[in-house]
This record gives structure tokens, C-alpha cells and sequence, in this order.
């Protein structure tokens, strides 16, 4: 499966991005299908002194396509809740 990583207001740790690995590979059950996986991260701050970071994948399957994001306060978070829609 090719990966696809792009940031927007990050940058991309070796942290950031094992992390984002180790989540993929446990969507065994949907890899063999997968042809790439294109994961968006994206950091905003708003008025309040609350930070957002979101997280998109996009997995391209023959057929429809498979999407999830949420957006959390913890980048972690929403990387996990991602993948966790995904395998539901």
C-alpha cells in the first residue's frame, strides 16, 4: 500500500509519522484491497486558547473509496479515533 502523508501548520516527526504507520498496519483486513492511503494533518488555533488538530485518511479501494477525519486537541487522538472509524 503507498502512503500518502501531507501537513498542514505540522511538521512531520518520525514520531508523528510511526505512529501513523503502526495504526495503518492494524487495518490488516482492509490492506490487501488498499491501494494507497492518503493521510491529512492539520493544526489550527482558534480565538480561544483551545488548539484543534485534525486528522483526514482517505483509503482508495477498487470501488468507493474509504474516508474518515475527526479533529481533538491531542494530535494522537484524532490519528486513533481515524483509524478506529475506519475499521468500523
Amino acid at each position: 500500500m503507498k502512503l500518502v502523508l501531507s501537513t498542514h501548520n505540522v511538521t512531520l516527526t518520525k514520531a508523528i509519522e510511526d505512529h501513523i504507520l503502526e495504526k495503518l498496519e492494524k487495518l490488516e483486513h482492509l490492506d490487501q484491497q488498499a491501494i494507497d492511503a492518503r493521510v491529512t494533518l492539520e493544526h489550527t488555533h482558534t480565538k480561544t486558547f483551545n488548539s484543534q488538530w485534525k486528522c483526514a485518511v482517505r483509503l482508495t479501494m477498487p470501488g468507493p473509496d474509504l474516508f474518515a477525519e475527526d479533529a481533538e486537541q491531542d494530535l494522537y487522538a484524532a490519528i486513533d479515533l481515524v483509524t478506529k472509524k475506519l475499521e468500523q
